[in-house]
């Protein structure tokens, strides 16, 4: 068991033994160990089994919890805002059983982690959106379960599982095989599912943890004026959760509608001082900034003409002082994310913009993140309109195609002749030689292509993964376009929390309302064809917000991108980027050809960078050198197969409780 743990934001759920104290006692010790530096430290929160031992070790940066009991029976919320203890007692007061307390706790905000009590069951869950996640694995022969793995392999002295290490080399890693922890022997809960624990060691009355669907994904019934006021009730009341308690405030404002939306979605809801900020643009074609100086001052209007108080304060960062993607590469290394998320090129910019939030006093970090991911429409949503209305489906289909440039057959056939979801996986992998075709998203997912720098070994282990998933995998919905509605949902969460840990290490905490779990359910209610209008900007969003957002900002139909920003940081931190190849550690492992990947440092202008991207690559290999500087690599055993085994069944006293893949 390595001798320090890097981690100072995190919460395990210990089973009422022996060998569950002394991992308490040995996390604590391990974590305060690791801390050396300036950063913040977390502060611990205890509670525990009716025995007295700890059931449940935080360590939190910036989250609250918050405990209340009836008896034995007790639950607990982890997360970002402090839910009062008198709406947790309205729900575990008259629960009889483990479902029914959860399905209580969807009257509130979904935002954090959910740990219940009743009888000789514990309960560990997450959020349905995928932000909050909940990961297993076996200790003394017990489970033991955490928000966060690198704990759980901590624990367990687990290996790095490079079959899942070079997954995350690809641009986008789908379902299933996205949740294969990297460390072996750890095991991640499909989001709608919940983490049963069983006191008792595992025996012949089973393995001592089961899995029950808790969440299901809302029927897209509404229509949009039944369903508008649902949306616009869920982002006021997630904003509204955030907010309390908090004195002064900060947000990004891009200029874009997500942004903008929450902006004055928290003023609605009675923001305290805010400052809000806005990096300008190296591309002098872009809007941003002007909708963002319209933005704040329609902002001060609104506040004049309401006669409030509070200070709303604008800070626009030249586009010379935001780092370009690439820049300071090895302060990646900080704090051990839970896998290698593509978001390592843009840290620097991310700690600079969250580093000014800080500095003006902030309490909270209001963010648009999932805005896109929500209200952006999909091609393969409509797909599920085809059966039913196949004139709507293909009207907006169409439009997409124009918008997108995909040739028509290939869309037709798409559309009329769509795979099973195991077939699509298995050929959803593709070689470099076709990578750059236009391919049309009326499937279950993106297709990924292989990079020039992979080797023969990385290639053949990511093949292996998707061939043995293949064989077994379900998608999270029926349909392709409920599944791609849920799935770039819980892929944006995902990845949202390398920009929340990032806050956290700051002591400030970085919000995301759109990941709210009842905004999601309240989005998804609504029918496809009200919510994919493709000559229409995000229209749900649009009407949900009308009356908060002047009308004067939602006229914007535009979308600005930091290309400039990638292209020139290619060739800014050129030596860095050759620097990262030099002794590289997905090299060591033979994953990686850091020849090729040195001369393409060299030539950033290469059509091969413009084809391939570097994201992923550059993500796994700063993470990499984080998780083998947390601690020593254990000895070498045998290599883990292919996926994750069948696990248990899960409680047959739910229909709709199939086993996650």
């Amino acid at each position: 068991m390595p001798g320090h743990l890097p981690l100072r934001d995190f919460f395990v759920v210990l089973p009422d033994t022996a060998e569950g104290e002394a991992a308490a006692g040995h996390l604590r010790s391990a974590a305060e160990s690791a801390d050396t530096g300036p950063e913040r430290r977390g502060s611990w929160h205890t509670v525990a089994h009716p025995s007295g031992r700890p059931w449940i070790l935080a360590r939190l940066l910036v989250r609250n919890l918050v405990q209340v009991t009836r008896g034995a029976d007790a639950l607990v919320l982890i997360g970002p805002h402090r839910t009062p203890p008198a709406a947790l007692d309205a729900v575990l007061g008259p629960a009889r059983d483990t479902l029914g307390l959860h399905r209580g706790l969807t009257a509130l905000p979904g935002l954090g982690h959910a740990v219940s009590r009743m009888g000789d069951e514990t309960c560990v869950r997450g959020t349905a959106s995928g932000h909050r996640r909940v990961y297993h694995a076996a200790h003394a022969g017990r489970r033991i379960a955490s928000d966060r793995p690198a704990v759980l392999a901590h624990l367990t002295g687990a290996a790095i599982d490079e079959g899942a290490l070079a997954l995350r080399m690809l641009d986008f890693v789908p379902h299933p095989l996205r949740e294969r922890p990297v460390w072996q022997g750890v095991e991640e809960i499909d989001p709608a599912f919940a983490l049963l624990l069983h006191d008792g060691p595992p025996g012949a009355s089973g393995p001592g943890f089961s899995v029950r669907r808790w969440w299901q994904p809302p029927v897209p019934r509404l229509t949009a004026a039944e369903g508008t006021p649902l949306v616009a009730a869920a982002l006021a009341a997630s904003v509204a959760a955030h907010l309390e308690g908090r004195t002064r405030i900060s947000g990004e404002l891009s200029g874009g509608m997500d942004s903008t939306s929450v902006t004055f979605l928290a003023q609605r809801a009675g923001a305290p001082d805010t400052t809000l900020l806005t990096v300008a643009a190296r591309d002098d074609r872009s809007e941003d900034l002007m909708w963002a100086e319209r933005g704040v001052r329609e902002a001060r209007r609104a506040a004049e003409d309401e006669g409030a108080a509070r200070k709303i304060e604008h800070t626009v960062v030249p586009a010379d002082d935001a780092p370009l993607f690439y820049a300071d590469l090895r302060a990646s290394g900080g704090e051990l994310l839970d896998e290698p998320f593509p978001v390592a090129p843009a840290r620097a910019r991310a700690a600079m913009l969250l580093g000014r939030a800080a500095a003006t006093g902030s309490e909270y970090h209001l963010t648009g993140y999932g805005g896109d991911e929500l209200f952006n429409g999909l091609a393969s949503a409509c797909q599920d309109l085809l059966p039913a209305k196949p004139l709507k489906a293909w009207n907006r289909i169409s439009a997409l195609r124009h918008q997108s440039g995909w040739p028509l057959l290939p869309t037709l056939r798409g559309m009329l002749l769509p795979p099973s979801f195991g077939d699509w996986l298995a050929g959803s992998l593709i070689d470099t030689a076709t990578a750059g075709s236009r391919t049309p998203q009326v499937s279950w997912g993106m297709r990924q292509a292989m990079r020039p720098w992979f080797t023969d070994k990385a290639k053949g282990l990511i093949r292996e993964e998707f061939r043995a998933a293949a064989t077994r995998a379900q998608p999270i919905a029926p349909k392709p376009g409920r599944h791609m509605d849920l799935d770039t949902v819980r892929l944006g969460a995902r990845y949202f929390q390398a920009m929340e840990d990032l806050g956290a290490g700051l002591g400030l905490p970085v919000a995301a309302p759109f990941f709210d779990d009842r905004v999601v359910e309240a989005v998804l209610s609504v029918r496809v064809e009200d919510r994919v209008v493709p000559w229409r900007y995000k229209p749900l969003l649009v009407e949900a917000v009308r009356g908060v957002v002047p009308d004067s900002l939602l006229s914007r139909t535009t979308k600005d991108h930091m290309s400039a920003d990638d292209v020139q940081g290619l060739r800014r931190h050129a030596p860095e980027l050759r620097e990262l190849w030099e002794g590289s550690l997905l090299a060591e492992r033979g994953l990686i050809d850091a020849g090729q990947l040195r001369r393409l440092a060299d030539d950033p202008y290469s059509p091969l960078l413009q084809q391939h991207p570097i994201d992923s690559t550059v993500s796994c290999e700063a993470w990499l050198r984080t998780a083998e500087d947390a601690w020593p690599a254990p000895a070498p055993s045998a290599p883990a197969t292919a996926g994750p085994g069948p696990g248990p069944e899960p409680d047959s006293d739910d229909a709709n409780s199939e086993a996650p893949a």
